[in-house]
């Protein structure tokens, strides 16, 4: 059985959080743990905007790398508490996409938070004056282009779909004052790291494989 262990309580609040949001957006989201290095979990969801999100916390995780379901971690994180939990069976069939290479990602720029805030509530409110018939955002603005970010050797657009990842899993607080999102990127894929979280999604859609 899978066993996570996150000593600390203000960090197994933290994960609370990060969890609660992510079954908000989907109650059926599963969540990936992964140990990285001595002593660190990173938590994985993919969000419906086809975005990753992500949060780490000092604490360990056995197995090292193992997707869970989002309800029962949550269960564990809010209901069983105590530093030792069991975050629910592992779950593995139920995440189908990858996660970034742990590469070297290049600083792009740093964006003002508030800046950021304001963009995603245009779009939520451009989201709801144009919602499909199933209450859904249509494509065309989920994949517009929002804001080119460029830096070093990197150009980078920013599509509307990230910036209501950001909103939606709760990670920018717009009343910070000089709170900056920070972009970075690889060659593949984009990276916003914000004061709770970060969003990761990648940069060109993967090349369908012929036979």
């Amino acid at each position: 059985m899978p066993e996570l262990l996150v000593p600390d309580a203000a960090d197994r609040e933290t994960l609370g959080a990060f969890v609660a949001r992510a079954v908000r957006l989907d109650g059926q989201t599963a969540v990936r743990l992964r140990q990285r290095g001595d002593g660190v979990v990173e938590a994985w969801t993919v969000t419906p905007f086809e975005c990753l999100a992500t949060r780490a916390v000092a604490g360990d995780v056995t197995p090292g790398d193992v997707t869970v379901s989002g309800n029962e971690l949550l269960a564990a994180l809010t209901v069983a508490g105590g530093p030792r939990m069991d975050p629910g069976p592992a779950r593995d069939l139920l995440w189908h996409g990858e996660l970034p290479p742990t590469g070297r990602w290049q600083l792009v720029d740093e964006l003002p938070a508030h800046v950021v805030a304001e963009l995603a509530d245009r779009g939520v409110t451009l989201a709801r004056d144009n919602a499909g018939p199933h209450g859904n955002p249509p494509a065309s603005l989920m994949d517009q282009a929002v804001l080119t970010v460029s830096g070093g050797s990197l150009e980078v657009k920013v599509q509307m779909r990230c910036l209501f990842a950001l909103s939606g899993m709760g990670f920018v607080d717009s009343g910070v004052e000089g709170d900056v999102v920070r972009v970075t990127a690889t060659d593949s894929w984009l990276r916003l790291d914000a004061r709770y979280g970060a969003i990761l999604r990648r940069r060109h859609a993967l090349l369908p494989l012929l036979f």
